[in-house]
């Protein structure tokens, strides 16, 4: 099978595949509307295989990194799905109590991109819970289909629950300083908006390219890092009247929009994973959470 290189691929191919992801495609379709581009010696099965998830090989830190003390908790969502599992993660060596990070996971579970996030901002100096709001139906089921059929039989409003009810977690957590963000990605994006909605001591909030809240924006506090996808039509379609609303209600708030990347830019498991855009834009989520977090 011939190997592809992310220069090869149309941007309409690209665009499928989100299509694909956020459910707007059967698998089916899917494939059906990508066999149009499979033309000079790239084949469907080769298309297929270069857009799916490479966790195995795209991992930044290790499991078992020694500089971390990271393992699963449960801990309960009393009005979301009553049990929830999530990866707990800190530096080993930290002298003083933490700022805390709510790591929020796409459409799709807790897989091990969202896993390895959490462990990275561990690295970087905070106590993370990357929570797996599959929890209830068993859990991340190993792959991403699977894991977005899953996510779809849960109601997202009590998913946000357990997410907020991580922050309460770590907010009692005795080694952490009671100071917490959230970062989220796609599902994870809107859950990050939410929360700064829904939880008034909320410290910090960084959206990746999540949607956007309609209502209530008035009771946001948490001061808000947007991450967008230049080429990320479907959810930037929502910005414009966000922002004006958060002008409108003088909150703190600041948006970068990164050029020709793909929605999912951050994800390295990906081909649409860009990784100038991507450390860029972690960079920028790091120190915005040390300023406000500790």
């Amino acid at each position: 099978m011939k190997k592809l290189k992310k220069g090869e691929i149309k941007q309409e191919v690209f665009e499928l595949y989100d299509a694909y992801a956020h459910n707007k495609l059967q698998r089916r379709e899917f494939i059906e509307k990508l066999s149009v581009y499979a033309v000079g010696g790239i084949t469907v099965a080769s298309l297929m295989s270069f857009l799916m998830p490479n966790y195995k090989d795209t991992l930044l830190v290790k499991q078992d990194d020694p500089g971390l003390d990271s393992g699963f908790i449960t801990y309960d969502s009393p009005k979301g799905g009553g049990k929830i599992k999530g990866l707990l993660s800190k530096p080993k060596e930290a002298k003083s109590a933490l700022g805390g990070i709510v790591v929020v996971h796409e459409n799709r579970g807790l897989n091990p991109y969202v896993e390895d996030t959490a462990r990275r901002a561990a690295l970087a100096g905070f106590i993370t819970l990357a929570p797996d709001a599959l929890s209830p139906l068993g859990g991340y089921p190993g792959n991403d289909d699977e894991g977005r059929t899953m996510q779809r039989k849960r109601d997202r409003n009590e998913m946000l629950e357990d997410f907020i009810a991580a922050f309460n977690y770590l907010k009692e957590h005795k080694d952490c300083n009671g100071k917490i963000g959230v970062v989220g990605f796609c599902f994870g994006g809107w859950i990050s908006n939410m929360m700064a909605v829904k939880v008034p001591d909320l410290a910090a909030s960084v959206p990746f390219y999540g949607g956007q809240p309609k209502e209530d924006i008035d009771k946001i506090k948490a001061p808000l890092m947007l991450q967008f996808a230049g080429l990320d039509e479907r959810v930037n379609a929502g910005w414009p009247a966000y922002e004006e609303a958060l002008k409108k209600h003088g909150k703190e708030y600041v948006a970068y929009t990164y050029p020709d990347v793909n929605h999912g830019f951050h994800n390295t498991s990906t081909p649409r994973y860009d990784e100038e855009a991507a450390e860029l834009a972690w960079g920028r989520t790091i120190e915005f959470f040390k300023e406000k977090l500790n």
